[in-house]
């Protein structure tokens, strides 16, 4: 791998190392294969005929006939021939190597037609600065023009020519995609010859590359060219919580590093008991909650009606005979004695050796007393009882009313009882509420 300060200046060559294009680990270019032939000062009379060559940094490469008469090594830009024009790349494998990489990648002879035409000069790598300064601003307007036209892919990726007559956009999508006006609408925009080509979304994250969650470069932005199906069995097998978020890789697909340890799991996995989920003693049921793959120990927990109860570490070895003893219809008296490490139920730190965390112990709160909580239901209920029991008279809905509330409400902060005052009005001001006169008046009439 590169360093960090490895960046690409405007002519192609890294910045940072100061290696001019070639450093020894291979970082400065994506999907690098390190030569390690160029290093030596040995003359191959019968050199290979058939050099790979990469363009923008290792996003893509193929094999093309080499030229003897340009004298390119690794590292060297080449110009290369295309099938409309030309392109302009970096010569990452020559020689011998060549020939183990092609019989890797299963490409035969036959299949290269093309071939490396000179080593590249200053007016062609301007013109490769050119095409690249190019691509962002078209991917960015090629995402629009495909909104507009309603059409469902997302354009991921943008390659100009090295002599900018051609440039091929790299999408993904669900389905298949009908892209005929969308090219005519590309050529219209970009007056270049447009090339459409369906990536996978692996691929698409290897194109743009970026940093994972290890702080290390992607693996399929630097070395990983075969992608493999990974499923969520790989992460039972390594005993890892199946949360979406924390497997899945920047590509929204299972990392492809939880294949890379899984046969090192499986192997490990064979000397442990099978069907070893429940253990039986005389007194007790113990469960298995985990499994320390490597150091050959197996946890269980005591099975309670109630509660937790404490975990005891187990080696396989020992499981394989309580389960051998279960089987028979016999049942130990404990499962291992005083030579196993039990972990107890009232440290509640357990989890350090499980996972390697250290948690907290729970800390014990005081209960809240209810005193309070009872002196405001009792006031409570004895105010709605008073509030029942009194009469109500056809005045309590006037002036007297509101008295008696303010006369309540200030009895309730000195006693903290309500008092019920009852005001009832005279005869002379019931009859004035009713519309009547007085008896007076009513006998001379």
């Amino acid at each position: 791998m590169g360093c960090a300060g490895c960046n690409t200046g405007m002519d192609g060559v890294p910045k940072g190392c100061g290696s001019k294009g070639h450093c020894t680990s291979g970082g400065c270019n994506k999907m690098n294969t390190y030569d390690w032939l160029t290093n030596m000062d040995l003359h191959d009379p019968m050199e290979y005929a058939y050099m790979e060559v990469s363009f923008k940094g290792g996003a893509r490469k193929d094999f093309y006939k080499s030229n003897k008469s340009s004298y390119a090594i690794t590292g060297d830009m080449v110009v290369v021939e295309a099938a409309s024009g030309y392109d302009v790349g970096r010569v990452s494998l020559s020689g011998e190597l060549v020939r183990l990489q092609m019989k890797k990648k299963r490409v035969s002879e036959d299949r290269v037609i093309h071939k490396v035409i000179r080593i590249a000069n200053t007016r062609d790598l301007e013109k490769m600065d050119e095409a690249r300064s190019k691509e962002q601003k078209a991917m960015v307007r090629a995402r629009v023009i495909a909104r507009t036209l309603g059409l469902d892919m997302k354009i991921g990726d943008v390659e100009y020519q090295g002599d900018n007559r051609k440039a091929t956009f790299y999408y993904t999508a669900e389905g298949r995609v009908d892209f005929r006006e969308l090219v005519r609408s590309y050529a219209n925009e970009f007056r270049v010859k447009i090339e459409m080509r369906q990536i996978g979304s692996r691929q698409e994250s290897g194109r743009i590359g970026g940093l994972g969650p290890c702080g290390r470069e992607l693996c399929c932005s630097t070395w990983l060219s075969n992608f493999k199906s990974v499923s969520t069995s790989a992460a039972r097998y390594q005993n890892l919580a199946i949360n979406q978020t924390k497997l899945s890789g920047q590509c929204g697909r299972l990392k492809c590093c939880l294949n890379f340890e899984l046969d090192s799991y499986l192997d490990a996995l064979e000397d442990f008991p099978k069907r070893a989920d429940v253990l039986k003693t005389k007194d007790h049921k113990y469960e298995l909650i985990k499994k320390d793959i490597f150091k050959g120990i197996m946890y269980y927990i005591q099975i309670l009606d109630r509660g937790r109860g404490p975990v005891i570490a187990l080696p396989k070895d020992r499981v394989k005979e309580i389960l051998a003893l279960n089987k028979k219809g016999e049942f130990p008296d404990e499962l291992g004695g005083g030579e196993f490490a039990t972990i107890s139920q009232e440290k509640d730190d357990y989890s350090e050796e499980l996972t390697g965390i250290i948690e907290l112990p729970t800390i014990k709160r005081k209960k809240r007393s209810n005193r309070r909580r009872n002196n405001r239901s009792k006031s409570r209920n004895q105010n709605r009882s008073n509030s029942e029991n009194r009469p109500r008279g056809k005045g309590d809905n006037q002036g007297g009313g509101a008295s008696n509330r303010s006369d309540r409400q200030r009895d309730n902060k000195k006693d903290g009882q309500r008092r019920n005052k009852k005001k009832r009005p005279n005869n002379t001001n019931r009859r004035k509420n009713h519309g009547e006169k007085p008896n007076s008046e009513n006998q001379k009439k």
